[in-house]
């Protein structure tokens, strides 16, 4: 399957795996299954509905960092809640709502500069993929949300990421997608209090 920057690889081939539940994705709590109805209801079609639910994910949800906010959201259904969340909460809820959706999704990864350059050290980002029936392929989607030089898009044909990888300055696109988080990711998450701090001291530098 190949991505428009990138070969993506299936960790799984049974595609029910892209559909299932688990802790982070908790895609049967009320919460998920109602919002994710409310956009089906909006939408024509299933490329419309993951369009609808990216940007719901991208533009509604804030990024802690953006707002400077301590709180660490992990479940689907709390940064639902609260409405905040770092890119792997983000992607934790993305997923959940396409799955609610019956839309195959995974999760991918890039291995990003911390600030703007190599000297900053580095971070593992979050991102999700989602297969497309109707185009039969996996596309890469960004919902981290956009700021000044960020400008991430749902397209079908052409990746718009938040951050295209800069290889000069050794950033990597993982292909694989994974069928439920990285494990690294959650225990940032789960081993943290203060989602700053975090953010500055706590990413996976690597997978």
């Amino acid at each position: 399957m190949k991505g428009n920057n990138v070969m993506l690889i299936c960790e799984s081939n049974v595609i029910e795996d892209y559909l299932a539940e688990s802790d982070e994705v908790d895609l049967s709590h009320l919460s998920i299954r109602e919002k994710a109805s409310e956009i089906l209801a909006k939408s024509a079609n299933e490329e419309e509905f993951v369009r609808q639910s990216y940007e719901f994910v991208r533009d509604e949800i804030s990024h802690s960092w953006d707002i400077q906010s301590p709180r660490i959201t992990r479940k689907a259904s709390e940064v639902l809640y609260f409405k905040e969340g770092i890119c792997y909460a983000k992607s934790n809820l993305l997923c959940a709502l396409l799955r609610s959706g019956g839309i195959p999704a995974g999760f991918c990864y890039q291995r990003l500069t911390l600030g703007d350059t190599p000297d900053t050290g580095y971070c593992i980002h979050a991102l999700n993929a989602v297969f497309l029936r109707p185009h039969q392929k996996w596309i890469r989607l960004d919902s981290r949300g956009n700021k000044a030089g960020v400008n991430a898009a749902f397209s079908v044909h052409e990746e718009k990421l938040a951050f295209p990888v800069r290889e000069s300055y050794h950033e990597t696109d993982y292909p694989q997608i994974y069928s439920q988080p990285h494990p690294k990711t959650i225990k940032a998450l789960i081993q943290h209090t203060d989602c700053m701090t975090m953010c500055l001291h706590g990413l996976p530098a690597e997978l």
